[in-house]
């Protein structure tokens, strides 16, 4: 497959600038493969769709306020740093991205805060915009973790043209968000609410919670026509006993096992076993599924509507069948469904 066979035209009206009133109740398009029939339905009526002992693998990472502003010394230029992931607790080294980049080099120091007491130096150069930063903080490294919460503003994707608001930092989260690490959010989950969660569970449906810290390289734009030779960022992903054991038990009974993102879906496809059931990983994975892939373990997924040439595109038509999923955007769109990452759901079963 090529980059070509993902293009499709996007009208800009249809990228989701915030998210329903009500998280379960965005529109769920369901796709049956077996069928080949589409569906339109509300994101809470997914409860029809499982039965008792089936299994929903959620992703439970948890955004942080990944996206701050400082002022360049001397110059007192707004600079936007964004946090991507933490190298060295004890020396307070940071993986960032910084815009505009051109004005940020090695050497550069630059003042967070009104009181400017978190300073961060500039010690590396790592990618066009990528910089290593080392931050200058008086303070425990509790306190410090602390001050870049309270100075950093929920990391909303570029697309979203506005200003973040306060109900951002509740709604760009997954109700079942517990383990900080991710600068992006695993947005297939943001639909489930509470008492979808409750119904679900009263059904007799399990939920097995895996993590995988959504970092910015899930949405790199992939810039060749050949897929095989496009690379994945590394994610950090981390799968435990109790799932590993709920899921195997879901694969052997033959059960339902829907996973809830592409990121719920990348986490457990980076840990197959050679038997194609699931193992325990603590590691990272940098695993790009595109077109044609075999599943091992989920044979249901929740996703969003994806951008074109998107690596997230790509999984789902690796998963539903690029003709199917073709169709299924073709009507997206003339359908008015949200895009992206506020946007409208898609159950493939």
């Amino acid at each position: 497959m090529k980059l070509s066979h993902f293009n499709f035209e996007l009208p800009e009206e249809l990228l989701a600038e915030y998210p329903a009133e009500n998280r379960d109740e965005s529109r769920l398009m369901v796709l049956n493969r077996k069928e080949q029939t589409i569906e339109h339905k509300q994101f809470k009526d997914l409860i029809d769709y499982f039965e008792e002992d089936d299994v929903m693998i959620l992703n439970n990472t948890k955004v942080f306020p990944a996206r701050l502003f400082g002022n360049k010394e001397k110059t007192g230029a707004r600079i936007e740093v964004f946090l991507l992931r933490e190298l060295n607790e004890e020396q307070r080294l940071w993986d960032v991205l910084v815009d505009p980049a051109r004005k940020i080099r090695i050497g550069n120091k630059l003042y967070f805060g009104d009181d400017e007491t978190l300073v961060a130096e500039v010690i590396d150069n790592t990618t066009s915009r990528g910089r290593t930063l080392r931050f200058l903080y008086d303070g425990s490294y509790t306190e410090f973790r602390k001050k870049l919460t309270e100075l950093g503003e929920t990391p909303l994707p570029k697309y979203i043209k506005r200003d973040v608001e306060p109900e951002d930092e509740e709604r760009y989260q997954t109700i079942f968000a517990k383990k900080e690490g991710a600068v992006a959010a695993p947005t297939a989950g943001m639909h489930f609410s509470k008492h979808l969660l409750k119904r679900l569970e009263i059904k007799g449906i399990d939920f097995a919670e895996v993590t995988l810290h959504v970092g910015l390289g899930t949405f790199n734009s992939v810039e060749v026509e050949d897929l095989s030779k496009h690379k994945m960022d590394s994610e950090e992903v981390t799968i435990g006993p109790e799932t590993v054991e709920k899921i195997n038990t879901a694969l052997k009974n033959r059960r339902r096992i829907c996973a809830v993102g592409t990121t719920a879906m990348r986490a457990v496809e980076s840990a197959v076993s050679s038997n194609h059931t699931l193992n325990e990983i603590d590691g990272w994975t940098n695993k790009f599924i595109f077109p044609p892939y075999d599943f091992s373990i989920a044979n249901a997924m929740i996703t969003n509507f994806h951008t074109p040439k998107s690596t997230l595109m790509m999984m789902t038509s690796a998963f539903a069948g690029h003709d199917f999923v073709k169709r299924a955007y073709d009507e997206a769109v003339k359908e008015k469904y949200k895009f992206y990452s506020y946007g409208d759901a898609m159950l493939i079963i």
